[in-house]
């Protein structure tokens, strides 16, 4: 979730919530250890809970939405140069959700 979808679902019960609040808590639990921040390209920082297996993200195009992939087996075929070394990777899909579509 970005922290504006979190400051307007935390108004529904804390109307004075405010979004200063939003990131000074978002900050202090990632620094926990609580949250993972989630970097998509071009995109705000959203922020997904901490310790779940490896997976990465579709972000839907009409309503912005950011969606969890699990698995990425046979996604991303390459052929690296002699001597290369993997040591992690990124995907970010992009199109339209199954509401948007």
């Amino acid at each position: 979730m970005s922290p504006e979808e979190i400051h307007v679902s935390g108004q529904r019960d804390v109307r004075s919530l405010g979004i200063a609040t939003v990131y000074r808590n978002l900050r202090s639990l990632a620094e926990a250890g609580w949250l993972t921040p989630v970097e998509l390209p071009g995109e705000a920082t959203r922020y997904e809970i901490s310790g779940k297996p490896h997976h990465h993200h579709f972000l839907c195009r009409s309503c912005d939405r950011a969606f969890e992939v699990e698995g990425c087996e046979g996604i991303l075929p390459v052929q690296l140069p002699t001597g290369f070394e993997v040591h992690e990777h990124e995907v970010v899909l992009y199109g339209k959700c199954d509401r948007c579509a």
